[in-house]
């Protein structure tokens, strides 16, 4: 995946459109995990924590199309529902697993339990304070594993002069839990025991906008009137690679 261009997604697009539309809770998150995991070398059977998994579509697009043993965390979905769901696509049950858990208070599991973390979507909501990562996150990876964080950023932070384009779908206070690859950068470089192995602009942004934007529900709808106006000429999506040393 070197240029837009040449991007495809063949994991992401296994899976029904309609039932993509039907679970998706914003920009597709199933070609942002795809485009954040095109590089990754997360062995078949790791054990993998999606975090923040929502209704659990990239918890199935990592259990069925990458063969990781995966964790959903969320703590707004049913942990009922998304077992039904898993098990509606054939995923064998010893290799999701559904949990209920605040992320932002820790997890529960044991220390050093996961190979690997996935997040996409949900880190920039609890991931911004700053003794997070350090304190309750990186405690349940391995030594040596790695982290794949993708979120909703900024191509520069403009919270000073928020352009009136953004303004159209979302409130200041919404727009505060974006911000552009420097603020990141600081958040995250203090935090002792972890290397930032990359931290980039993704490629697929407008694609993943496009998909949610098909959508037929309220909040695509909503967000329509900010994209139609401009906004993602200030909005990118940000890609953060982290290893835990």
């Amino acid at each position: 995946m070197n240029s837009a261009k040449s991007q495809s997604f063949p994991k992401a697009t296994s899976f029904d459109t309609a039932l993509v539309r039907s679970k998706i809770m914003g920009r597709n998150p199933l070609k942002l995990c795809e485009e954040l995991l095109c590089d990754a070398s997360i062995p078949r059977g790791a054990r993998v924590c999606d975090l923040g998994s929502g209704t659990g579509i990239t918890s199935a697009l990592l259990a069925r199309e990458y063969g990781f043993d995966t964790c959903a965390v969320d703590l707004w979905s049913d942990p009922v529902e998304n077992r039904a769901f898993f098990d509606s696509l054939g995923i064998p049950r010893n290799t999701i697993h559904p949990v209920k858990a605040d992320a932002s208070q820790g997890l529960p599991f044991e220390h050093g339990y996961f190979d690997a973390v996935v997040s996409i979507d949900s880190y920039n909501y609890y991931g911004r304070d700053p003794h997070y990562l350090g304190e309750r996150l990186l405690p349940y990876v391995k030594q040596g594993g790695m982290l794949y964080v993708s979120i909703p950023g900024m191509v520069r932070d403009c919270h000073d002069n928020l352009p009136a384009c953004l303004l159209k779908s979302w409130t200041s206070e919404q727009l505060d839990y974006m911000h552009d690859i420097a603020w990141w950068r600081a958040m995250i470089e203090p935090t002792p025991g972890v290397e930032i192995v990359s931290m980039h602009p993704m490629l697929c942004t407008d694609e993943a906008w496009k998909d949610w934007l098909a959508c037929d529900n309220e909040y695509a709808a909503g967000d329509r009137a900010a994209v139609e106006a401009g906004a993602l000429e200030y909005l990118n999506t940000i890609a953060i690679v982290l290893r835990k040393l």
